[in-house]
């Protein structure tokens, strides 16, 4: 039943919206038997507005027509991404002749420029080299068995080496209109059989960790044929069991001169496909209801309800979603990344194929990506026909920076920064500049070049195989570190509170994983440190191995530097001897360790509290949100000794103070010093 709507308004006290198809509704007239003629004239009768999403889909053919003329007086309004043009007619028509002129046009290039989608990253992977599909196109031209049977007859050669060298892969239209064939327009489809999809197969293995993110995003891939399908299904199946895979197509089948045949693979294919998928998932579906099946699916594949917190458990997640035509419109995921092409698309499906990927996530997903395989220049030649009539023939940002340009804008924005750590008089990224404008700059740069950076790794970049780049890993892991600093309020002129961060901070920048900077370099500076203290060397070598030391602290925290130096001190006055096999972070991590208990021991001293409540809290890394969880605070502050408490703040404070002025210290207090750390009183 279609679905009514309640709509109010002033004008319209108790109107009503109703959602229902365009099949449905085309069932309305007396003829059908579901209205009678006085009831469809007193819908009549009123004032009617058919709004029609993805107008490019269903409206070319009886069904409107017929619902046009029972309802003569409506106004039609056609909402499509993709509307039909001159360029892609259906029956004769455009869009705008089913539903007149455009009011208003916001094309994909609009929505990418405003960040409402995200760009495309196109890649042609051709499966046959160009050459030996010139080389037998020609000799099948030329009429010749074999390259010696070419140059036995000049005509032939001619032939030959025209397909070999001049006719383009692709075809085109000439300045005429007329249409000139490529060397793809000569090739039988019979020629994408096994070495073709053993090809595409290997190459979805290949990039798959990469382009999922670790398996994060999933991925479809659409296929020629129902059969097609099926094969992929069963190749992928055995080339990568680990890999939770399914196929969706029409169960249907159409009478034909094979029907036997096909029926039996389409039947034989399906019933493997869905007992694999209920044996993975513990479902029970079947033939009869592969309605449920796809419901189960997409939802599954989109993380909709029940599947909503799906990301958290990955065996019950669906990796890549085979299909011939259907989810290849209409159909929402954020999770979906990546579309497998192995079949030809033109225009309007082209972007709407490209467009399952491009739903806004994250960092981690800069683009949506497509790999596309059979006939491979034709498909670009058709994607770029695509552009050019969906983008007003302005694509520009529809699609994303290749990995060349992305290493070269990484080498921009990184001379950028170290100009504006150079700047602040900062040589080794070692602390953030103290001026509030240059952390300002630097976080916005920080972000731009780690968007540059996640783009390229899912094009292939990897650190250890790239010599391109002026950013070494260990620089960018520094930079990371400084802006995790950023928010965490570390540093020389920080007001130590997130409240006193006045730029925007990406939360995903954060995360970054910094503890993996390389430490050798640190050691090993240590180290010479260490020979030449204990060697005759002057105080020109001590300062020199000295400044050599405090270069590789940049991979070390504003605390940690601060105990580094506490140490190197302890060192040069022989108050501590270094032990064989300690490292210099080691120390650190001692030193930083001794600066808490002392800290935690003054407090404990300071107020009575108890040690091992305190202790419970800083060992949980509590935030402000859990801090008091199953009433773990109030109990520490219940431990407090109130009147040394109160002495303690009315001596700080220089002010006599009441009993809830005091309780309202001690929370304060006690809740800045669990939050950060801890700190000297």
């Amino acid at each position: 039943m279609p679905l009514k709507v309640k709509i109010r308004g002033d004008n319209y006290p108790d109107t009503g919206g109703i959602v229902s198809s365009i099949q449905k509704m085309s069932n309305i007239n007396e003829e059908d038997g579901a209205l009678q003629s006085d009831d469809i004239e007193q819908i009549n009768a009123k004032r009617l507005v058919f709004i029609v999403d993805e107008a490019h889909r269903s409206t070319f053919g009886d069904m409107l027509v017929t619902i046009k003329k029972t309802f003569p007086s409506a106004i039609f309004f056609g909402f499509t991404g993709t509307p039909i043009q001159d360029e892609n007619q259906k029956k004769k028509n455009t869009t705008s002749d089913v539903f007149g002129g455009e009011l208003h046009r916001y094309s994909i290039a609009d929505g990418i420029r405003d960040k409402n989608v995200l760009g495309f990253d196109p890649y042609m992977v051709e499966t046959f080299e160009e050459q030996d599909l010139r080389r037998v196109v020609g000799l099948h031209k030329a009429k010749a068995s074999s390259e010696s049977d070419v140059f036995a007859d000049p005509k032939k050669e001619a032939i030959f080496y025209r397909y070999l060298n001049e006719v383009s892969m692709a075809g085109y239209k000439d300045t005429q209109g007329g249409y000139v064939k490529g060397i793809e327009d000569e090739i039988p489809p019979s020629q994408y059989g096994d070495i073709h999809k053993d090809q595409v197969v290997k190459d979805i293995s290949k990039k798959w960790k990469v382009l999922s993110r670790n398996n994060k995003f999933h991925a479809i891939l659409a296929t020629h044929s129902t059969a097609d399908a099926i094969d992929y299904y069963q190749r992928i199946k055995k080339a990568q069991p680990e890999l939770k895979i399914t196929a969706l197509f029409d169960p249907y089948i159409n009478e034909g001169d094979d029907y036997k045949t096909r029926a039996k693979v389409k039947q034989e294919g399906l019933l493997e496909i869905i007992g694999d998928y209920n044996q993975r998932y513990n479902q029970k579906f079947d033939l009869g209801s592969h309605a449920k099946f796809k419901k189960d699916l997409a939802a599954r594949l989109a993380h909709k309800k029940p599947y909503l917190r799906i990301n958290h458990e990955p065996a019950q997640q669906l990796d890549l979603l085979i299909v011939v035509n259907q989810m290849l419109t209409g159909f929402d995921s954020k999770w979906l990344n990546t579309l497998y092409l192995d079949k030809v698309l033109t225009y309007e499906s082209i972007i709407q194929a490209f467009s399952r990927t491009n739903r806004l996530f994250g960092p981690d997903k800069p683009f949506g990506t497509i790999r596309y395989y059979r006939y491979p220049h034709t498909m670009k030649r058709n994607i770029d026909d695509a552009v050019k009539l969906y983008s007003g023939d302005k694509p520009i940002g529809l699609f994303a920076d290749q990995l060349d340009t992305n290493l070269r804008k990484i080498n921009e924005v990184f001379t950028d920064i170290q100009a504006l750590f150079t700047n602040a008089g900062i040589s080794n990224f070692e602390k953030l500049p103290d001026n509030t404008a240059e952390r300002g700059q630097f976080a916005k740069l920080f972000r731009l070049l780690n968007e540059y950076l996640e783009a390229a790794k899912i094009q292939g970049f990897v650190w250890e195989q790239d010599n391109t780049l002026t950013l070494d890993k260990n620089s960018y892991l520094v930079l990371a570190l400084r802006y995790k600093e950023l928010i965490s309020g570390e540093g020389e002129g920080s007001g130590g509170g997130e409240e006193d961060v006045p730029f925007d901070i990406e939360g995903h920048l954060t995360e970054i994983d910094t503890g993996k900077i390389d430490a050798d370099y640190m050691n090993s500076r240590f180290d010479k440190y260490l020979k030449t203290l204990s060697s005759a060397a002057d105080a020109i070598d001590i300062q020199n191995t000295v400044d050599e030391l405090h270069q590789s602290f940049a991979s070390l925290t504003q605390d940690e530097q601060k105990f580094a130096e506490i140490f190197l001190r302890d060192v040069q006055r022989g108050d501590v001897t270094p032990e064989q096999g300690k490292t210099f972070r080691d120390y650190i991590t001692q030193y930083q360790a001794n600066a808490k208990n002392a800290q935690v021991m003054q407090l404990v001293d300071l107020f009575a509290l108890d040690e091992d409540k305190l202790n419970a809290l800083l060992s949980d890394r509590v935030t402000d949100a859990n801090i008091n969880e199953y009433g773990r605070f109030d109990a520490l502050k219940e431990s407090v000794d109130k009147a040394k408490a109160k002495d303690y703040f009315e001596q700080r404070d220089g002010e006599s103070l009441s009993v809830f002025k005091v309780n309202m210290a001690i929370d304060k207090l006690l809740s800045r010093f669990i939050l950060s750390g801890g700190f000297d009183l």
